[in-house]
């Protein structure tokens, strides 16, 4: 009889059997941090093995990768994986289920967080397997009769905790509330498996759209969630250390720059020649902004080299 087992490629390129790569980390590690705790070591261990691994190659593979963000994640909490309270889809309790069906359809999402009056009196999510059921068996329940609880966590729970929480528990959905007691944001377990393996899509979920539009004018219109290193990666370094701890997006950098909310068609100045003008808003986020004075911006950086 022909052997039927399968080899499996060990993480960092290596062909031992993954038991045995954990073993030769695990003696590296004890060589070289011997008064290192046992998970620490370990953890040092690795991370010196796949940057070592990475430079030999000169690319990071699939394998390496994972196990990067699988250390990061240790550092990851709750607040740097939410989607944040203005972007949560959620149906008041005592709405119909015509109105939930179209909020569910309209948003693709099998999972919405119900409240009572305000979103910051959440008191559960509705699952729409169980509305796919109550339809099958020709059945017109309450929205509160299909309640399902879900977690209530702070922003700085460790994001690992929450992933075991909820495997522990089988729910899959958290929301997240700030000191005062308010909703701050929602997290999945997607979100959470995520910051692993990065961004799943699903035969739902609509191709994504371009974050910056350049215009014939010289000027860009970008999607104010676009994060604040992407954008500097076009126009240059902007945020002091002390900024970055705080400033996550370019909407994020445009309130700082402001000092306030702006209003639709107002500008704000920029460093040097640029100038973001406020396109589009909802209540107290700005959507999208038009940049301008990136040529003359360019321009100027080349006279002065």
């Amino acid at each position: 009889m022909s052997d039927s087992r399968i080899t499996q490629t060990a993480p960092l390129g290596e062909s031992d059997e993954p038991r045995s790569w954990w073993r030769r980390a695990w003696r590296f590690a004890r060589a070289r941090w011997p008064r290192h705790s046992k998970t620490a070591a370990l953890r040092e261990a690795v991370e010196e093995l796949i940057e070592e691994s990475t430079a030999e190659s000169g690319v990071p593979t699939a394998e390496q990768m994972l196990l990067t963000n699988i250390l990061k994640l240790r550092e990851r909490h709750v607040g740097d994986c939410m989607v944040p309270r203005a972007d949560i889809v959620a149906v008041d309790v005592d709405s119909d289920m015509k109105q939930l069906v179209d909020v569910m359809t309209e948003h693709a999402h099998s999972r919405i967080p119900a409240y009572r009056g305000t979103l910051d009196e959440a008191v559960g999510m509705i699952h729409m397997k169980d509305v796919v059921a109550c339809f099958a068996r020709q059945e017109s329940p309450r929205i509160r009769d299909l309640l399902r609880p879900v977690l209530f966590v702070v922003p700085s729970m460790p994001a690992s905790k929450l992933l075991l929480q909820m495997r522990l528990t089988r729910q899959h959905m958290a929301m997240v509330v700030d000191e005062f007691g308010g909703i701050d944001g929602l997290v999945t377990i997607e979100d959470l498996v995520e910051e692993i393996v990065g961004e799943i899509e699903d035969e739902h979920d609509d191709p994504a759209t371009p974050d910056v539009i350049a215009r014939p004018d010289g000027t860009l219109l970008i999607d104010a969630r676009m994060t604040i290193e992407a954008f500097e990666s076009r126009v240059g370094v902007l945020l002091s250390p002390e900024e970055r701890e705080t400033i996550d997006t370019l909407a994020g950098y445009v309130l700082h720059l402001a000092g306030r909310v702006p209003l639709i068609g107002e500008t704000v100045a920029g460093p040097g020649s640029l100038i973001f003008e406020v396109l589009e808003t909802d209540q107290n986020r700005i959507k999208r902004v038009r940049v301008r004075g990136l040529r003359r911006a360019a321009d100027e950086a080349g006279q002065a080299r």
